[in-house]
């Protein structure tokens, strides 16, 4: 690694411009950002992936691996990353910073608590609860309906005993008894108003935007009413200045935000990106999981109140991934099984045609190789891509560093060459349902969707409220284009169903969970937390 100054100086940012969090990593100074000229010509490149699976697929390695496969060739170019979160940190995924050579740095850092981002956005999240209960004790002049509460607090980490809790018990001091539950920071509202706001003034807008409950007559109580905005701006004030790290081959890579794309809008910060497109001519992005949840909502959500548009696009598979969605056995997943991969590739197929001919992106497919992939595999999968007439690249960014992903570098730059000609899936103008609707049969594949009359009826208070032109953000497996995570491959004529909706006011979106969708995870019966540890003086197990 080098310091981050000199890696801040490629990019023409000077020390005064940073706040440094030691040797290796900095807050880049906002105001700087803002006054920064917009390069014409810079190109977004969006990396996602098929339905993940446990035999991995490596999409931010891609991500790095590209970035730094860019400027091997010779372009200035910068990766924009979510930030990780520690509930899988020591849960099922363990690290999110890619892996072999193809990684940012310093990883371990990065991964265990980084530069306290999210404990600002946790305490932010957590002071308006507490104004909210305070309030209320001293007398409720909003009239607030405690019924009728729907802010929760949050906390970083999986914990399903914090779902439902009864809290203020122990008497008349602590306020008055309530049914609520915590979610998990990277779900929270404030997570999703981190990552989309454009400045301090829209962050803090759109906080005092916060729908926080309802009165007995159903009309809403806003955070400004509360007069929360102010000290909750001041929390994140420092927060919302992207971190500047590096990767293994010193790319430059902002790293800010960290929102679930399965549960939230799987995307870094708005601040962020603009930003790197002000430094660099490429810059590299990944939407979380599969193209059905973080790219389509990257698109719908991201996109659209942001004004980014995405140049090109790349879909990460591995052929021991598309075997499992063929039905493969994850214990003989290294074994070539042609069967196996050619029922597995209708999950490619089904992303690729999403891609292409929904969002209407140029598209190249990245095959992140593994050394059990055989050549009869990889005969047989690119075959079947180039028959859909879009070109599929093997990288080898894992081993062999940007070097290794040279020819995906030179496919991406062909590709931003093109006329830029994104669609979206639905119109602001849509009813909330139709929105959904499109959703679920244009890219889950479904025949339909369904509620019971209490989420259809709250869709259509959204929509009396004036929030009907807000985008969706569907919360569902991301294992799976139905709600049932076991079912792989690329099923179609499903049935969606829609448990809840949520308001968010202040992101600006409606949350539309589906099947057993969980906005608090819970740890798995193997937690990654038992392989961490510290041992001479170093981290070791998050990998």
């Amino acid at each position: 690694m080098r310091p981050i100054n000199e890696i801040a100086a490629t990019l023409g940012i000077d020390s005064e411009n940073l706040e440094a969090y030691g040797k290796y990593k900095a807050k880049v100074n906002l105001k700087y950002l803002d006054a920064l000229p917009k390069r014409k010509d810079s190109k977004l490149i969006l990396v996602t992936a098929i339905s993940p699976t446990p035999a991995g697929e490596g999409k931010t390695t891609t991500t790095v691996g590209l970035g730094d496969a860019l400027r091997h060739i010779g372009k200035n170019a910068m990766i924009a990353l979510r930030e990780p979160s520690l509930g899988p940190v020591f849960g099922m995924k363990g690290g999110a910073t890619g892996g072999g050579l193809a990684q940012v740095v310093p990883s371990e850092e990065i991964n265990l608590h980084f530069t306290g981002d999210f404990n600002a956005i946790a305490c932010a999240n957590n002071l308006l609860a507490a104004l909210l209960d305070n309030h209320i004790h001293h007398g409720n002049e909003l009239a607030i309906d405690i019924r009728r509460v729907t802010w929760k607090r949050v906390i970083d980490m999986n914990d399903r005993a914090l779902r439902e809790i009864i809290q203020s018990l122990g008497g008349v001091g602590n306020g008055y008894p309530r049914s609520d539950g915590f979610d998990i920071v990277v779900a929270s509202e404030i997570m999703a108003i981190f990552c989309l706001a454009t400045s301090i003034e829209d962050l803090k807008g759109r906080i005092g935007r916060i729908v926080v409950g309802y009165r007995s007559d159903k009309t809403p109580v806003l955070a400004s009413d509360l007069k929360a905005q102010g000290a909750m701006t001041v929390i994140l004030k420092d927060a919302f200045q992207p971190n500047l790290v590096q990767s293994l081959e010193n790319t430059p890579a902002f790293i800010h935000g960290g929102p679930f794309a399965n549960i939230a809008h799987g995307c870094n910060s708005v601040v962020a990106t603009t930003s790197a497109m002000k430094l660099a001519d490429y810059v590299v992005t990944e939407a979380g999981f599969g193209a059905d949840l973080g790219a389509e909502k990257f698109i719908n959500i991201k996109c659209r109140k942001s004004g980014l548009r995405p140049s090109a696009c790349v879909l990460v598979a591995t052929v021991r991934a598309i075997k499992y969605h063929g039905g493969a056995d994850l214990k003989n997943i290294t074994t070539e099984n042609l069967a196996a991969l050619e029922a597995g590739i209708v999950n490619l197929e089904r992303h690729i045609k999403n891609i292409t001919s929904v969002y209407n992106l140029p598209l190249v497919v990245s095959i992140n190789h593994f050394t059990s992939d055989t050549k009869a595999e990889i005969d047989l999968l690119q075959s079947r891509v180039e028959s859909l007439g879009v070109k599929i690249v093997l990288a080898t960014h894992w081993a062999d560093g940007g070097g290794g992903a040279a020819d995906l570098a030179h496919a991406v730059v062909e590709l931003c060459e093109q006329p830029e000609q994104m669609k979206f899936v639905y119109e602001d103008g849509q009813s909330l349902w139709e929105k959904v609707t499109a959703v679920a049969t244009k890219i889950y594949g479904a025949k339909q969707v369904t509620a019971d009359a209490k989420v259809v009826n709250q869709l259509k208070e959204f929509e009396a409220s004036g929030y009907g032109h807000f985008p969706i953000c569907v919360a569902k497996t991301q294992y799976s284009f139905t709600t049932d995570s076991s079912l792989r491959g690329a099923p179609s004529d499903h049935t969606i169903n829609i448990r809840e909706v949520r308001l968010s006011a202040g992101a600006e979106f409606i949350v539309m969970i589906c099947g057993d969708v969980m906005t608090m995870p819970g740890l798995p019966k193997n937690p990654a937390a038992e392989r961490i540890d510290y041992v001479d003086g170093k981290v070791i197990g998050i990998f």
